[in-house]
């Protein structure tokens, strides 16, 4: 299935989002060079599981001709593995089997993407195992590039809804590249340490999370905590904010395909289970952290075969019944 031509919406133009953007990423910057513990912590367990139902809300309605079927089953049983081996005791067994899963997630694919390019095919199978085989022999690096990757994929998204924009294609996308790239590199560069609050303890928490191990006891561990509250918390506009606001019809079309979650069900589900988890994170931060990284393998891990799909262009086109961006 080829990607067709995407209709413009009928709008002004990307004026009113573009200026969300740039309100959120101000606001989010100035939280993250002041606070980034606490917007990390506090973002993750207010929007945490909300963002992750909105996602695979968006995710499934937008993509759902070809997140079906055999291929859809086979996603679910490898991301599924890699939920229990996040369940697991913290260890080489269980971080090895998550990694060698998540491979595995993306050589399927690679193969429902390819099957038709055997030489794109075989090259892809190339990378796959030279970057299997890094990921197991440096695992601490592995994960840590993970949690920052999957704060940049809204930039993917972001660029094919951009499609559908009539006019100021062009400042939306350099509005995305801004916060996406140019202010985390700003901050890992150190070019706003003279704003950025001096690490405390929280900070000493989630450094280890955040930050290649080599410069796990410099200056850059605060610098990575602080990029990852940042991206982290614009992660949450594009998935709580932006796209159900401006992609209805993904929203519509999972609800066909999903009736028990029409209308506000699946806000409501989202706001319950991350109460829920929010109690727990304040009665065992370890536990619910644990808990929610398990949980969030689903969304998080789906990504990545959609993206492979769309660079490969078997993305669906947009269906035509916009609605307004106003």
């Amino acid at each position: 299935m080829a990607v067709g031509a995407v209709p413009a919406v009928r709008t002004a133009g990307a004026a009113l989002p573009t200026a969300g953007f740039v309100l959120a990423a101000a606001i989010a910057l100035a939280f993250a060079l002041r606070a980034p513990a606490g917007l990390a912590v506090l973002g993750l367990a207010t929007f945490g599981i909300l963002h992750n139902v909105l996602e695979l809300r968006y995710v499934a309605g937008r993509f759902g001709e070809v997140l079906a079927g055999r291929f859809l089953r086979l996603l679910l049983v490898l991301i599924t593995g890699i939920v229990v081996c996040r369940l697991l005791p913290p260890g080489p067994v269980p971080h090895a089997a998550e990694i060698l899963l998540a491979y595995g997630l993306l050589a399927a694919a690679c193969l429902q993407a390819l099957r038709r390019r055997p030489v794109a095919l075989a090259g892809a199978a190339v990378v796959l195992s030279a970057a299997a085989a890094l990921s197991l022999s440096f695992p601490a690096y592995h994960f840590v590039v993970l949690a920052h990757l999957h704060n940049l994929v809204p930039l993917v998204f972001l660029w094919e809804w951009s499609r559908r924009l009539p006019r100021g294609r062009a400042v939306f996308l350099a509005v995305q590249c801004g916060w996406v790239l140019a202010v985390p590199a700003l901050l890992l560069l150190g070019a706003l340490d003279g704003v950025l609050a001096p690490a405390d303890g929280g900070v000493a928490r989630l450094a280890a999370a955040y930050t290649p191990p080599a410069w796990l006891h410099t200056a850059a561990g605060l610098r990575f905590v602080a990029v990852f509250a940042f991206l982290q918390t614009m992660h949450y506009v594009v998935w709580v904010w932006f796209l159900p606001r401006h992609a209805p019809d993904a929203a519509a079309a999972f609800e066909r395909r999903v009736p028990l979650l029409r209308g506000g069900r699946a806000w409501l589900l989202g706001a319950g289970a991350g109460a829920a988890l929010a109690v727990l994170f304040a009665t065992d931060w370890a536990q619910g952290r644990t808990l929610y990284a398990a949980v969030a393998s689903y969304h998080a891990y789906l990504e990545f075969p959609v993206l492979l799909l769309l660079v490969a262009g078997l993305a669906p086109a947009a269906p035509s019944d916009r609605k307004d961006l106003s």
